[in-house]
């Protein structure tokens, strides 16, 4: 728990008046995480376990008696925070974190971070003293066991997944005129996902869509390679195939297949105002009968040197085109 120094806790949170000698009294300047006086949040959601990539076990028992004082050893990370929809996600990465930060703040739940980052995150970190959330100064060690990644970049941060959304609740909400929207039928691998969400936010995507049975959802390492992305582009859950397909038409959305081969080149006309790009994983590629409904097939002319890009590079490619017919 917060303000407690269990076995499972990188480093105890400090707390109680100074003493002489101590370090000075703004927790940024001195590297402590210290929120105001009182009561500190508790840990979000208890201590469950499960996550995207792992669990971490608890050990109860007696508060050890360094709580209070810097703990030189190098402990387990605390327990990962509830994963699924509506749970809560650990993300690591500079920008995935400030992204975050500038668009949701109230969802940080709790910040880790390497002293070499205190100058770069003093923001975030003034407002979680002020909104009495708990950060942390830990060595790269425990930012790796947290992350269960070396590629933290400095920080991890637990935060609140956004809200689901259904498409009978987004689609009344879209603007009118021309957008862009994906589809994802298998994609799995996160760092694939993390770059489409990349390409995404950068060209302008409405959203994300997912199958109704996909078992796809945003995870630290998608977030980390989408560099913010996740942030800016919704994940929308659609209904079944059948019924979502002619409701995007009613919507005014023409829904592209892209295939490796027989499919119109793409660079060959002018893409459709509104259109959903329809994306398979990369062994399976996507649903035959998908395919089949879709009202166009696409695919990226090349050279034949490689059999085909990875979901991730294709993506960027059928979204610069799309951005490029409209004039963006």
């Amino acid at each position: 728990m917060t303000g407690r120094g269990s076995d499972d806790d990188p480093g105890p949170w400090r707390r109680g008046p100074r003493r002489q000698g101590d370090a000075p009294a703004d927790p940024a300047a001195r590297g402590e995480r210290t929120p105001p006086r009182g009561d500190r949040a508790p840990w979000p959601g208890g201590r469950t376990q499960g996550r995207d990539d792992r669990s971490a076990p608890r050990r109860d028992g007696p508060r050890p008696a360094s709580a209070g004082r810097t703990d030189t050893s190098a402990p387990e990370a605390p327990p990962p925070p509830r994963g699924g929809r509506g749970g809560e996600l650990r993300l690591h990465g500079f920008n995935a974190v400030q992204a975050v930060f500038a668009r949701r703040p109230e969802a940080i739940r709790k910040v880790y971070l390497n002293q070499s980052r205190i100058p770069h995150l003093q923001p975030l970190l003034k407002w979680c003293v002020a909104q009495r959330v708990g950060y942390r100064v830990v060595t790269d060690d425990e930012l790796g066991k947290l992350a269960a990644s070396a590629h933290h970049e400095g920080v991890v941060a637990d935060v609140l997944r956004p809200p689901p959304l259904s498409l009978a609740d987004w689609l009344p909400t879209l603007e009118p005129g021309p957008q862009c929207l994906l589809w994802l039928d298998g994609v799995g691998n996160p760092h694939n996902f993390g770059a489409i969400l990349r390409s995404a936010a950068h060209f302008g995507v409405a959203a994300v869509l997912l199958a109704e049975t996909s078992t796809l959802s945003l995870s630290g390492a998608a977030a980390r390679v989408a560099e913010g992305g996740a942030e800016v582009v919704p994940l929308v859950r659609l209904g079944p195939t059948a019924e979502s397909i002619p409701t995007l038409r009613a919507a005014g959305f023409e829904l592209a297949a892209t295939v490796v081969r027989e499919g119109r080149p793409l660079f060959a006309a002018a893409a459709p105002q509104r259109l959903v790009y329809v994306l398979g994983a990369e062994g399976e590629g996507m649903d035959a009968e998908l395919a089949a409904a879709c009202d166009l097939r696409v695919s990226i002319p090349g050279t034949g040197a490689v059999d085909s890009l990875n979901v991730a590079s294709a993506t960027a490619v059928l979204l610069a085109h799309w951005a490029a017919t409209r004039g963006n």
